[in-house]
């Protein structure tokens, strides 16, 4: 590997932006490095399609296995990979699971933060660091929400997240760490979590179409969220770390639905009458709900360049082909017609959504 290939650490690998960025990382040359838990069972399917075997002398992404509870562990880590960048967005990130697990998320959501901070600040290495701050931070705040809102969380992830937001400020203005915050709105993809509401809408639709099932069962379908393309995020968040000089940045589309909204493009989309098949139940409703988020994104407009592309019936496009194809159904194809018209070249409908499919179902090495 020459010295001029940019070396960059990924935690949270492989979730849904994490794959993501190793993708666009490696289309732009870097060597990639990601942290992965061990675990019993394979958790890697979203990024089994840029694997390479390590011995391999042209592998330019390797996975090592440890996690965000060992400070020593880290600093072992960086210590031995020097990485010139670190991207930060592993997290317990489910906001409805958080108040079930406010320990664990405040662990690894908040303290996994510091302990990756720390290490870079003990090795000496001139590392930029990026943290993947959220917009449920802002909880109860009025929208539009801006970089110099004030924090009003309503979850213990959102809390958690709050202080992984200040810990990076202070070891930033402290210790003169590159380390900045992309406070990213709702961004969605098919590689989203299957337990996420988006994903659970597009996953339901393709169900229902499939005869698999009849009724979805949703939370509060009032809220509103300003819901993106997560691609695009991932393209902002590699310009917020190219920055002279660190700092911190809201990034959101400026326009916000209702879930309610998202229910019915989905099943409008695909044909179907969405009142026949939904229903509430109190279970998926939180203690505490975040009414409305918008982002006020004039700051990456100016100083980024940054601006979505994918729009809000887009994105219900692109979830409800890639769930509907990963049935065994034809699609209507408009997902990947946008895709090729308004996404770069290291996001075509191929590699990010048939072959993480094919992978799922444990075909990925066949293709």
């Amino acid at each position: 590997m020459g010295d001029s290939v940019k070396r960059a650490l990924i935690t949270g690998i492989t979730g849904q932006d994490g794959s993501y960025l190793a993708e666009f990382l490696l289309s732009k040359g870097y060597e990639v490095h990601g942290i992965i838990r061990r675990a019993s069972t394979f958790n890697t399917q979203r990024i089994d399609h840029i694997y390479q075997d390590p011995h391999h002398p042209d592998a330019r992404l390797f996975l090592h296995h440890g996690d965000l509870s060992s400070t020593e562990w880290i600093l072992s880590l960086i210590y031995a990979l020097a990485p010139e960048e670190v991207y930060h967005l592993a997290a317990q990130s489910h906001v409805r699971v958080s108040f079930d697990m406010p320990e664990y998320t405040g662990d690894i959501t908040g303290l996994g933060t510091m302990r990756l901070l720390e290490a870079i600040r003990r090795s000496g290495c001139k590392t930029r660091f990026y943290q993947a701050s959220s917009s449920e931070m802002f909880g109860s705040a009025s929208p539009p929400q801006s970089e110099t809102t004030a924090f009003q969380p309503r979850s213990p992830y959102a809390a958690a997240k709050v202080y992984a937001y200040w810990m990076t400020r202070i070891y930033r203005e402290g210790y003169g760490l590159h380390a900045a915050n992309g406070i990213l709105f709702n961004h969605e993809s098919p590689r989203r979590g299957e337990t996420f509401l988006t994903r659970k809408i597009t996953r339901g639709v393709a169900s229902i179409l499939a005869g698999k099932e009849n009724t979805l069962y949703l939370g509060n379908l009032a809220a509103r969220r300003d819901w993106g393309y997560a691609p695009e995020y991932v393209e902002a968040i590699w310009k917020i770390v190219q920055q002279d000089t660190a700092d911190d940045y809201v990034l959101g589309t400026g326009v916000a639905h209702s879930v309610q909204e998202f229910v019915e493009e989905a099943f409008s989309y695909a044909g179907l009458d969405w009142k026949r098949h939904v229903k509430t139940a109190e279970r998926y409703f939180r203690p505490l709900e975040v009414d409305v988020l918008i982002a006020d994104r004039a700051k990456a407009l100016e100083k980024l360049g940054w601006e979505p592309r994918i729009t809000f019936r887009d994105l219900v496009a692109i979830m409800v082909d890639a769930d509907v194809e990963a049935v065994g159904l034809p699609s209507r194809g408009r997902g990947e017609a946008i895709l090729e018209e308004k996404i770069g070249a290291w996001n075509r409908w191929q590699n990010s959504v048939t072959r993480v499919a094919q992978a799922v179902q444990g075909q990925a090495s066949q293709h």
